[in-house]
């Protein structure tokens, strides 16, 4: 073994260590940073040892430095730019991107072995199926959901109905001949294969409904770390193999949280059709009976009394950016001396931990954070409520209603609380397409606007009253 190849797997030893210290910081708000910038050096490290070993050419010294420059370039602008509204789409995208660079190491490798004349060995074949299959279907998966996510494409009426699954079968099944023809060394089978699992990819995520995105994300998240995985036998890459297998994995629980938090199987998710197809036409105010708004005059006094105030956060804060001005509020109260937490329900926003990094942006403290099973049981001893941009998951229905597409999944159980404050733009319904009957509630009041003009209001209101100062 030669000094670079020793160099190499000290390098990725230590690169190993250094992700799998990352990625355990990942699970907690406060050390999350740090350990993106180490799982980061991590990379950088392996990516090192593989130059000192792989000897580059001029040539591949400039390839390598001008895709260098562009993913710096694009990386930057995507951290600068992307609102936090388009966060889920974002990660959906670099899901895809994942997916395509594995995909993409797999042609490499076999386009190269085919120009000089060489077979590859058979555990590499295997890989070179596996991250073309895996990658295509993320690939294409990831951008139909980016589309879904942004608006840009909906269910068509014809991939609802149950011939679609036969559809869906029949391209797994020619994936899998030419999958096997691959690894059997058959080259020719390589481009079938490429498209038969892209068309696979869009065939298993276009039936999606919006409602289940959450769980699709975190699904293919975990599919884009298979690939990566499986590029990493392709090319030798320990590092890769290894920080494949640990996306892999943790995808596929995240995965089966979401589920649990929406009381949905997998299975149903992926093929048993859309939750919320009727969202599109949300239901009118007309729906509603004995709705009480109050003005923001009326919540501020509310809250100035209160000793126990919980924030629930939807979409609709992010949607409004108000997660700043929210913020400042819960900070005059808890100088007034309120307890204010935050209820964050595992599918709230548009992808999992949406919420907790929204709030995380405006410096909430993370202990202030507390997931459904633990501030359910608090919510009888609350004195106020304030629900930001929520619905299907305070809907009342969902215990208390059989017929409600809605009903058995976890909630949270506002509507035990002594008051209840919901702040959105108007009646509409949430992505179930059903009325919301906590807005019915004798102890529930309407705020009507833009949450973060809203919460401004309710900020200004504050300090009229002298509250926190």
């Amino acid at each position: 073994m030669s000094s670079a190849e020793v160099l190499q797997g000290g390098l990725d030893l230590l690169a190993v260590a250094l992700l799998a210290l990352g990625i355990k910081g990942l699970s907690k708000i406060r050390s999350a940073r740090a350990a993106n910038r180490l799982a980061a050096s991590a990379m950088g490290l392996a990516v090192v040892g593989l130059l000192i070993n792989a000897h580059p050419t001029a040539v591949t010294w400039i390839w390598i430095a001008g895709g260098t420059a562009v993913g710096g370039v694009l990386g930057a602008l995507t951290a600068r730019l992307v609102p936090m509204t388009a966060m889920p789409e974002t990660v959906a995208l670099f899901n895809g991107c994942g997916g395509l660079s594995s995909l993409l190491v797999a042609l490499g490798v076999m386009l190269a072995a085919k120009g000089e004349g060489l077979t590859p060995s058979l555990l590499v074949l295997i890989s070179v199926g596996l991250s073309v299959v895996v990658g295509a279907i993320t690939c294409t998966g990831s951008v139909v959901a980016m589309g879904k996510l942004q608006g840009w494409l909906t269910t068509p009426g014809w991939m609802m109905r149950r011939w679609r699954h036969g559809c869906n079968i029949a391209l797994a099944t020619g994936v899998l001949m030419a999958a096997v023809l691959t690894v059997v060394g058959s080259s020719d089978a390589l481009w079938p294969l490429v498209i038969g699992a892209s068309l696979l990819g869009i065939g298993l995520t276009l039936p999606i409904g919006g409602a289940d995105m959450p769980v699709v994300i975190s699904l293919l998240n975990s599919y884009s770390g298979v690939a990566a995985a499986a590029a990493g036998f392709v090319v030798g890459q320990r590092l890769l193999i290894v920080a494949g297998a640990m996306v892999g994995a943790a995808g596929l629980i995240l995965t089966q949280v979401m589920c649990a938090g929406m009381n949905r199987s997998l299975t149903a998710v992926l093929f048993g059709g859309a939750l919320g197809v009727a969202s599109a036409g949300s239901k009118e105010h007309s729906e509603y009976t004995n709705i009480i708004s109050c003005s923001a005059e009326e919540c501020a006094l509310t809250l100035e009394a209160a000793e126990r105030v919980v924030v629930v956060p939807g979409y609709g804060i992010a949607v409004a950016q108000a997660q700043h001005t929210l913020r400042e509020v819960a900070r005059l109260l808890e100088k007034h001396g309120v307890a204010v937490t935050y209820a964050i329900h595992p599918v709230a926003g548009r992808m999992p931990g949406h919420m907790n990094v929204l709030l995380a942006e405006a410096d909430v403290p993370y202990e202030q954070l507390k997931e459904m099973d633990v501030i359910n049981s608090e919510f009888p001893a609350t004195d106020v409520v304030l629900v930001l941009g929520a619905n299907d998951v305070v809907n009342p229905q969902a215990k208390t209603d059989p017929d409600s597409p809605l009903y058995g999944m976890p909630v949270l159980d506002v509507q035990e609380a002594r008051t209840v404050f919901v702040v959105k733009r108007s009646m509409g319904a949430g992505y179930s397409g059903i009325k919301n009957d906590l807005f019915e509630r004798p102890n529930t009041s309407m705020l009507f606007g833009d949450a973060k003009q809203v919460l401004s209001n309710v900020l200004g209101e504050l300090k009229v009253l002298g509250v926190g100062q």
